[in-house]
């Protein structure tokens, strides 16, 4: 309403206040007088004030009705910063917050335009969103709501992790799903998050010395041909290095080959190592008979096609699926994937079996956990994750409104080198919708593009709600965009001319000036624990994250 009105109005209102609270003063310096001396003064505001300036009243009221505006202003002012306590340090570049969005301009991330959306989607959770941090101009709370897809790219040692993902897998009221490359996630949420249901850790490669305790039978959801070709797309995916040449004929009959054993694999009733021994015998017609028999006679017959190949041509396809399939020979990391020999382990520990449909309908939380280089279990890592999301958009479907009840939150953290799904970028947009919120962090632009290529790292950033950039990076082109996304700036320009022809004269003239309100090595510079967020709708603004050890003292 303030900022609506015309100067005038402004003024009006000023003079009105300042006469209310002087008044309010001098009625609380006459009662005090007149209590302590017992000496009755005028009830007549008018009059009493009259009697001031003249000198006909004692000065000793004027004196108290200052003190008592006085304190009353150091009151506020103590209000003021109690109820806003808390880390509130100035770092290095925080004098932009000022040129930055105001309060009124990001209502949408607003705790109340955020909870007013939690409660129309029927979401009950003790926080009304997942957590961004606090305003640095005003310390404002701003969260992103229960159907916001969030992108956010800043590089190592910058809080990502402490002050941004963490606070959010704490405040997720239903599913949790995290990625990492690294243990701390799971030591710094697990007890938390194992008041609200079971934690499942994922790890094969041994990175968080996690005892197997269940597993994921990977090929139950191959039931279809489509089912097949997409599974074989996510290991061929996962393990594809970045500008690596792609040959049309090979890398597609490679494909179609590990489809066709993974689903002769799941409808015979293999485990998927047989995948692995099937390509090291091209002449085994097994997976041949056991399509046929289950009526999958056109993926049968592309089988036996491929089978029949001249042996040069035979080998190129053949090579190709194994070493897309190679991971199956890390022994250490594959029993996470197949049925167990009994129901406990040597030491009498019950192995259980994952259901990611059950799991997108509790709270429980699932960390999946794994590292590049030699032994890698990323493919199996990413099958699982898109395995749960896809049981959590099936699920979906069934429910009113098309989205689930209880959202499922799903973070990627270090997405390019953990989980390098393909088709992200396309479903992104419509994650949100079905109740699947899902963070996606990199540490670059480029690492992004590396994996989705130009247009799909375009995409992801377009179709995401909520893009935050928490600083650590140097990419000169990403952040002279994310710059000129950020804004402008108009400050006065003074220009001054002289001339000498015909005598000396001087002029001066003032303009107004465009200039970037975060330039790029203002971006660069960065403190930890700051981040530039752009939400749908709303202009730039600059926040300090809350490290979740400081959330737990408020």
């Amino acid at each position: 309403m303030w900022d609506s009105m015309s100067d005038s109005g402004r003024g009006i209102w000023l003079l009105l206040i300042t006469l209310g609270v002087g008044g309010a003063c001098l009625y609380g310096a006459r009662a005090l007088y007149t209590w302590w001396t017992g000496i009755e003064l005028p009830s007549n505001l008018l009059e009493l004030t009259s009697g001031l300036i003249r000198g006909q009243q004692p000065r000793a009221v004027a004196v108290l009705a200052l003190l008592i505006l006085l304190t009353g202003f150091a009151g506020l002012v103590a209000i003021t910063r109690w109820r806003h306590r808390g880390p509130r340090r100035r770092k290095r570049g925080d004098q932009v917050a000022r040129k930055a969005a105001a309060r009124r301009e990001v209502a949408v991330l607003g705790d109340r335009a955020v909870a007013s959306q939690a409660s129309r989607l029927g979401v009950v959770a003790d926080s009304p969103g997942l957590p961004i941090g606090r305003m640095v101009r005003g310390n404002a709370r701003l969260f992103s709501s229960w159907e916001f897809v969030c992108l956010m790219i800043a590089g190592p040692r910058t809080g990502k992790t402490t002050a941004w993902l963490v606070p959010r897998i704490l405040a997720a009221p239903g599913a949790v799903l995290a990625t990492s490359n690294k243990r701390d996630i799971v030591d710094t949420t697990r007890g938390q998050r194992a008041q609200n249901g079971t934690t499942w850790v994922f790890d094969p490669q041994g990175i968080a010395g996690e005892d197997q305790s269940w597993w994921w039978n990977i090929l139950a959801g191959v039931q279809t041909p489509v089912d097949a070709v997409s599974l074989a797309e996510v290991f061929i995916d996962s393990q594809r290095d970045p500008g690596a040449t792609k040959d049309a004929y090979f890398d597609g009959a490679s494909k179609d080959l590990v489809a066709a054993l993974l689903l002769a694999a799941a409808l015979g009733g293999r485990d998927i190592r047989m995948v692995h021994e099937w390509l090291t015998r091209p002449l085994d017609d097994e997976p041949v008979r056991i399509l046929e028999r289950a009526g999958q006679m056109m993926t049968a017959q592309s089988l036996r096609g491929m089978m029949n190949l001249p042996a040069e041509t035979r080998g190129g396809v053949y090579g190709g699926a194994s070493q897309t399939m190679n991971f199956l020979l890390n022994d250490v990391a594959t029993r996470w994937v197949l049925p167990p020999a009994g129901a406990t382990d040597d030491e009498g520990v019950v192995i259980v079996e994952f259901d990611p449909q059950a799991f997108v309908v509790s709270t429980d939380t699932l960390y999946c956990l794994s590292q590049e280089g030699r032994g890698s279990a990323s493919p199996i890592v990413t099958a699982l994750t898109v395995a749960v999301i896809e049981a959590a958009l099936e699920h979906a479907k069934t429910q009113p409104g098309g989205r689930l009840a209880l959202p499922l939150f799903v973070a990627l953290d270090e997405a390019a080198n953990v989980c390098r799904w393909r088709e992200l970028p396309d479903l992104y947009s419509h994650f949100g919708s079905r109740g699947i919120v899902v963070d996606t962090l990199l540490q670059s632009w480029s690492q992004g593009m590396s994996v989705w290529g130009e247009p799909g790292m375009n995409k992801l950033w377009s179709a995401a709600n909520v893009k935050a950039f928490g600083g650590g990076v140097s990419e000169d082109k990403f952040l002279q965009s994310l710059s000129t996304l950020i804004g402008m700036e108009y400050v006065d320009q003074v220009q001054t001319s002289s001339s000498r022809q015909g005598g000396t004269s001087r002029s001066v003239s003032v303009g107004a000036a465009q200039r970037p309100i975060a330039p790029v090595s203002e971006l660069m510079a960065m403190p930890p624990n700051r981040a530039w967020v752009l939400a749908s709708g709303a202009p730039a603004v600059y926040v300090r994250t809350i490290p979740y050890w400081e959330t737990k003292k408020r």
